[in-house]
């Protein structure tokens, strides 16, 4: 069992570096990377790029406060900066197994703060239900304005919906949610037979309960803010990086969130940090915007690279409060001791 457990967690870090790397070897298998130093130290505009990275960090603090506020309506207190350190170490652990960060942060609250995990885990899925729904609105509007831009994209890039689709008849469509029906049924009676059920069964009514909490928010008006800051936090994290460029400063806002949305898009691809699907899909937009190849490959890889290291020094920073910082538990015995003398 332990041999399995090293061949799956090594498949699970492995694969995503395979990808991505794959991806980036072939869109920089040709690439001249001394140009790519001169362009580093003598053309970018490195007051614009350190002007964007507050942003990065304040979309992760965002986050943590909405969070917190989910986690409140279950009858959960975790503190602030212990929430906040979560998220910053969280997205640095996805750079090395994409999505275990989910995981983590619930792990770190209930460490530190004593909070439920599975509690906290159903409201990790609230979270990113919501930001579905932002990605969607933010998504919708950008296609209505830009459709063009996206049908030429599509067809750039060899994705025709109109093709995929039309492969499903009606019939298509009623046995495909038959076999997923079917599938659903058969783990349900699979579960049962086996000894973890109850385990399992408890474990998702966590989860439920967490989901739930979305219903029960104290602050509606607040929350909602803090979703749209988080997204819009992001973009201004990304787009002011437009500036540090003379090939891109030009472009506007509308090529922004167009190559945004994209860029967000493609990182659901489990990679590290979206690496190689990220870079593929914003450098093809840009070239639509008029950026030639070259610049645009310069962007892309700067960019991401920079906001990497800023995920991983959060990270970092986030580690060493959070090995200073005591537990709840312990924080309640000193107040009772207190009390007693």
């Amino acid at each position: 069992m332990e041999k399995k457990g090293i061949i799956n967690t090594s498949i699970k870090i492995l694969l995503p570096l395979i990808l991505g790397s794959g991806i980036l070897y072939w869109m920089y298998r040709d690439f001249d990377f001394k140009q790519l130093e001169h362009v580093l130290w003598e053309e970018m505009d490195w007051t614009w790029m350190l002007l964007s990275l507050p942003f990065g960090a304040l979309a992760e603090i965002l986050r943590g406060l909405r969070w917190r506020q989910i986690l409140c309506a279950t009858g959960e207190k975790p503190r602030r900066s212990t929430i906040i350190n979560s998220i910053f170490l969280s997205y640095a652990a996805s750079l090395i197994v994409p999505r275990v960060g989910e995981f983590l942060r619930c792990g770190v609250l209930k460490r530190y703060d004593g909070i439920s995990f599975t509690k906290a885990l159903g409201t990790v899925v609230s979270e990113r239900a919501v930001d579905i729904i932002v990605m969607l609105l933010v998504t919708g509007t950008t296609m209505l304005l830009q459709f063009g831009v996206f049908t030429t994209f599509f067809e750039k890039t060899g994705t025709n919906i109109d093709g995929i689709l039309s492969k499903f008849s009606s019939t298509g469509y009623l046995v495909t949610a038959i076999c997923a029906l079917a599938v659903v049924i058969l783990l349900h009676l699979l579960l049962k037979r086996l000894s973890i059920y109850n385990k399992v069964k408890t474990t998702f009514a966590g989860v439920w309960q967490g989901v739930k909490s979305i219903g029960h928010l104290s602050n509606v008006p607040l929350f909602i803010l803090l979703s749209f800051g988080i997204w819009a936090s992001y973009f201004i994290h990304y787009y002011i990086t437009f500036f540090c460029f003379d090939f891109t400063s030009d472009l506007g806002v509308t090529c922004g969130l167009v190559t945004f949305v994209v860029g967000s898009i493609a990182v659901l691809v489990p990679t590290p940090n979206g690496a190689g699907p990220w870079h593929f899909a914003v450098k093809t937009m840009l070239i639509l915007y008029g950026v030639a190849e070259v610049p645009a490959l310069y962007f892309v890889l700067i960019v991401h690279t920079v906001q990497t290291l800023l995920i991983m020094v959060l990270g970092i920073i986030s580690m060493a409060a959070l090995a200073m910082t005591k537990k709840e538990n312990s924080c309640k015995e000193q107040g009772s001791l207190k009390k007693q003398f």
